[in-house]
C-alpha cells in the first residue's frame, strides 16, 4: 500500500434485515416467524426477508409466488416506507453523535469516517460497537458493522458476523484479508463478472493481484484498473455526506400481462404520480424522463425524451411517458412498467436517506 496515503478509520453500518426487523418490531405477533416485506400477489417481488424466512432461502428480489414455495408459511406485510424512513432518520440521527462524515447509501445503510470523531475515542472498533448498542437500545432494533482503513474494506466486513455483529479488518490484515476472499465477495463484482473471472482462472483476491493491469483492461474494461488498486487496498473514497443522488423512480410489476396500451396508461398514471410525490418529497426536479418497459419474455427496453426544462409534476411527466409508449411499437405483451426522473436539479442534494441514504502502519482500530 501507498505509504503517502493517509490512514482513516471507516465504519460501514448495515442494519440487519431492516424492513422485516421493523416490520417484527411494530407487530409482536410477527417475531420469530418468516416475514416477506412486499411479493404478495402472482408478480409480487419481495423487498426484504426476516432471518426466519432467509433460513428457507428467501430473499430480497426474489418473487413472491417462488418463496411461497420455497417455504409455505412464509408471511406476507406489505411496505410501510414512511415509517421506514422515520426509523432510519432516527438511525442517522445517532451516527451524527459521532460523526459528521456520514453517507447514506439507503434507508438501511451508512459508511461513517470517525477518523476524527466527536467522541475522542481513537478506537472505530469500539465506536462500532457503541453505535450498535445504541441503537437497539433506543429502537430496539439490530445492526452489523465493518470497520477498516476504507470504505471498500469495510463493506466487506460488515457481511461477515450478521446479524447483530461486526468485523475489524486493521491495517495489517487488509491485504491478507483481501488475498483469501472469494472474487464473488468483492462489492462491484457482480454474478456476470464473476463467471468471466472464474473462465480466466481468477477465483480469490490473489489470483486478481497476480494479473497485470494490461491484463485485466483487456479482458475486463476500464473496471480493470479499479479491480486492480480495490485487490491492494488501494480504494480511497472518501465519505461523502453530500451524496447527490442522480435519479429518481417507481415502477410497478402487473398481475396479468398488458398488450393494450389504453391499459398501460392507466398504470402509468399511477406511476407518475408516485413518481411526483417523490420529487415533492425531496424537493427535487430532472429533465430526463425515462420509460422501463419489461415485456413477458424479461426482455428489457427504456426509452429517453430530455425536456429543455426541469419537471416535477404529474401531469408532465405522465404526458412525457405517453409520448414514450406510443414512440415505438411493443414487442410483446408487457409485464412491468417504470418511470425514471434523471437529470436532476440537485446541486448540493440531500442523500437519499431524506427521501426514502491506505498506509499499512500499526493503527488502533
Amino acid at each position: 500500500m501507498n505509504n503517502e496515503l493517509p490512514i482513516r478509520k471507516i465504519i460501514h453500518v448495515d442494519m440487519d434485515a431492516f424492513y422485516a426487523s421493523v416490520e417484527q418490531l411494530d407487530h409482536p405477533e410477527l417475531r420469530g416467524k418468516p416475514v416477506a416485506v412486499g411479493g404478495g400477489g402472482k408478480r409480487g417481488v419481495i423487498s426484504a426477508a426476516s432471518y426466519e424466512a432467509r433460513k428457507f432461502g428467501v430473499k430480497s428480489a426474489m418473487s413472491g409466488a417462488f418463496a411461497i414455495k420455497a417455504c409455505p408459511e412464509l408471511i406476507f406485510v406489505k411496505p410501510r416506507f414512511d415509517r421506514y424512513t422515520e426509523i432510519s432518520k432516527k438511525i442517522r440521527s445517532i451516527f451524527l453523535e459521532y460523526t459528521d462524515l456520514v453517507e447514506p447509501l439507503s434507508l438501511d445503510e451508512a459508511y461513517l469516517d470517525v477518523t476524527h470523531n466527536k467522541k475522542g475515542n481513537p478506537s472505530a472498533t469500539l465506536i462500532a460497537q457503541e453505535i450498535r448498542k445504541r441503537i437497539f437500545d433506543d429502537l430496539g432494533l439490530t445492526a452489523s458493522a465493518g470497520i477498516s482503513i476504507n470504505k471498500f474494506v469495510a463493506k466487506i466486513a460488515s457481511d461477515y458476523n450478521k446479524p447483530n455483529g461486526q468485523k475489524t479488518v486493521n491495517p495489517e490484515e487488509v491485504l491478507e484479508f483481501l488475498e483469501k476472499l472469494d472474487v464473488r465477495k468483492f462489492y462491484g463484482i457482480g454474478k456476470v463478472t464473476a463467471k468471466r473471472m472464474y473462465d480466466h482462472g481468477i477465483f480469490t483476491g490473489l489470483d486478481l493481484k497476480s494479473k497485470s493491469v494490461d491484463y485485466l483492461e483487456s479482458h475486463f474494461g476500464k473496471s480493470g484498473a479499479s479491480y486492480y488498486k480495490l485487490v491492494r487496498g488501494q480504494q480511497q473514497s472518501a465519505v461523502k455526506p453530500d451524496r447527490i443522488r442522480k435519479s429518481l423512480a417507481a415502477e410497478h410489476t402487473f398481475i396479468e400481462n398488458l398488450s393494450s396500451e389504453v391499459f398501460m396508461l392507466e398504470k402509468l398514471d399511477r406511476i407518475a404520480e408516485e413518481v411526483a410525490i417523490r420529487l415533492e418529497r425531496s424537493q427535487v426536479a430532472g429533465k430526463t424522463v425515462t420509460l422501463k418497459i419489461k415485456y413477458s419474455d424479461f426482455t428489457l427496453q427504456t426509452r429517453s425524451k430530455t425536456l429543455s426544462y426541469f419537471v416535477s409534476q404529474k401531469d408532465i411527466i405522465l404526458e412525457t411517458a405517453r409520448i414514450l409508449l406510443y414512440q415505438d411499437h411493443l414487442r410483446e405483451s408487457v409485464r412491468l412498467l417504470g418511470i425514471s426522473m434523471s437529470n436532476l436539479n440537485t446541486g448540493k442534494q440531500k442523500s437519499k436517506t431524506d427521501d426514502e441514504v491506505s498506509v499499512q502502519l500499526k493503527f488502533d482500530f
